[in-house]
C-alpha cells in the first residue's frame, strides 16, 4: 500500500536529533532540504530568497547556493540574523558566491518572478508580529509564484492553524509530513504539497496518509490523503555535500 508518514513536529524534532546523532551531519541534511525544494520547481525570472533565523533560513542559504552554482538570479532578504552554525555555514558560502543578501525593507519582493518563504519553521505558534507580519503580507500580495520551505510560515505545524500564513503555490515539506499541513485549514494556505526525502531516520510511527478511495478501512491510523499532496516525495536521501 502506498502511504506517506504524517507525524507531529515534536516527532520530527526527535527525529531529525536523532538521525543527526548517529547517521548524517545536519549539515548534509540541511543541503539536502534545499536541493529538494531545487528539484521541485521549475525556476525562472528574479527569485527572491527570504529567510529568518534557525535551520529554515539556513534551508535559504543552502538554496541560494545551489541555485548561484545552476546560474540563475537569485537574492536573499533577511528578516533575522541569527544563524546556527549549520546556517552560518551557507549564509558565507553564499555570500563568497556573490549572491546579493540585503535586510527586508518595504518593496523587496516588488520585482520577483519566485517568492520563497523560509522565514519560520514548524514549531512558531501564535500570531506574526513586525516585521514578520508585514512581510508574510507583502508576500501574498505579490504576483509572484511563492514557494514555502517545510511550511508555510505563520502556520502551526500540528494544528494547521494561522492568523496570517504565507500562501504558497506549493509546499515542500522537509522528511515527512507534519500533521498541521494536512490539516483541512492548511487547505487555505497552499495548493500542492510534496515532501523531499533527505534521510531523516523516523523516531516513531505516528499516522499515514493514503490517496483518498484507498480500499482500507481508515482508523487513527490510515486516513486520506487531501488532493493537495503529491504522493511521490522528491529523493535526495543520498545527495552529498559538495567541496
Amino acid at each position: 500500500m502506498k502511504y506517506l508518514d504524517c507525524i507531529s513536529v515534536e516527532n520530527m524534532r526527535e527525529s531529525d536529533r536523532m538521525t543527526i546523532e548517529k547517521y548524517v551531519s545536519g549539515r548534509t541534511l540541511m543541503y539536502r532540504a534545499a536541493m529538494g525544494v531545487f528539484r521541485a520547481v521549475n525556476w525562472h525570472g528574479e527569485i527572491v530568497i527570504a529567510v529568518g533565523g534557525g535551520n529554515n533560513g539556513g534551508d535559504g542559504y543552502a538554496l541560494a547556493c545551489i541555485l548561484k552554482r545552476n546560474d540563475y538570479t537569485c537574492r536573499i532578504v533577511m528578516l533575522s540574523e541569527k544563524l546556527t552554525d549549520d546556517s552560518g555555514f551557507y549564509a558565507q558560502r553564499a555570500e563568497l558566491l556573490g549572491v546579493p543578501c540585503e535586510t527586508y525593507a518595504s518593496g523587496a519582493f516588488a520585482d520577483a518572478d519566485i517568492i520563497v518563504d523560509c522565514l519560520l519553521g514548524t514549531g512558531f505558534q501564535g500570531t506574526l508580529r513586525e516585521p514578520w507580519l508585514s512581510a508574510v503580507q507583502e508576500i501574498n500580495s505579490s504576483k509572484a509564484e511563492v514557494v514555502s520551505v517545510d511550511i508555510n510560515s505563520g502556520m502551526n505545524g500540528d494544528t494547521g492553524e494561522a492568523g496570517t500564513a504565507v500562501q504558497s503555490d506549493i509546499t515542500v515539506t522537509v522528511g515527512y509530513v507534519k500533521r498541521g499541513l494536512v490539516s483541512p485549514n492548511a487547505a487555505r494556505y497552499m495548493k500542492r504539497l510534496v515532501v523531499a526525502d533527505i534521510g531523516i531516520v523516523l523516531a516513531k510511527a505516528e499516522e499515514k496518509l493514503v490517496p483518498a478511495g484507498t480500499d482500507t478501512q481508515f482508523d487513527d491510523v490510515f486516513i486520506p490523503a487531501p488532493d493537495y499532496l503529491t504522493m511521490e516525495p522528491i529523493d535526495v536521501s543520498r545527495e552529498e555535500l559538495p567541496n
